[in-house]
């Protein structure tokens, strides 16, 4: 089974020129913690989730430590959170973004994302043009009918 074939086609996605505030407003009402970034152009310039809002809060050496030791400052907090709803999300997206193609094959998706941690995958057709979205749900759901099917 394909990626084309199990991909939600109607991508909602977020502008470069859209606040943080917004884009996290957006992820809330979506239920969901990331979306693609997409310019005026229709090419994919980066992936705004959750948690580059929540590296930009805290401090970076929370990661390298592999455990919750900092000390909680709420004032610190408010101040971080006021910064960062002024940005822009270009100013916050990460721009290496991890992509696939509509051809790649479910296995070799579910691969991508395990080894490179990502939860969903924008999936680009072969001008560069992003035409659907897949995430580890949807590859689950699929090889779980497959699985089915199979029986």
């Amino acid at each position: 089974m394909k990626v084309k074939e199990i991909m939600t086609r109607e991508v909602t996605s977020l502008s470069p020129e859209l606040t943080v505030q917004e884009a996290l407003g957006l992820l809330a009402k979506m239920e969901i913690s990331g979306l693609p970034v997409i310019d005026l152009n229709g090419k994919l310039v980066g992936m705004f989730t959750e948690k580059e809002a929540l590296e930009y809060i805290l401090p970076s050496y929370i990661s390298k430590v592999g455990r919750f030791i900092y000390e909680e400052n709420p004032k610190s907090i408010k101040n971080k959170f006021s910064e960062m709803n002024k940005m822009k999300v270009s100013e916050l997206m990460r721009k290496d973004v991890i992509t696939t193609l509509e051809e790649t094959t479910l296995c070799e998706v579910a691969r991508i994302m395990l080894t490179q941690r990502s939860r969903r995958l924008p999936v680009l057709d072969k001008t560069g043009s992003v035409v659907g979205i897949v995430a580890r749900s949807d590859i689950l759901a699929a090889l779980a009918s497959e699985a089915e099917t199979a029986k």
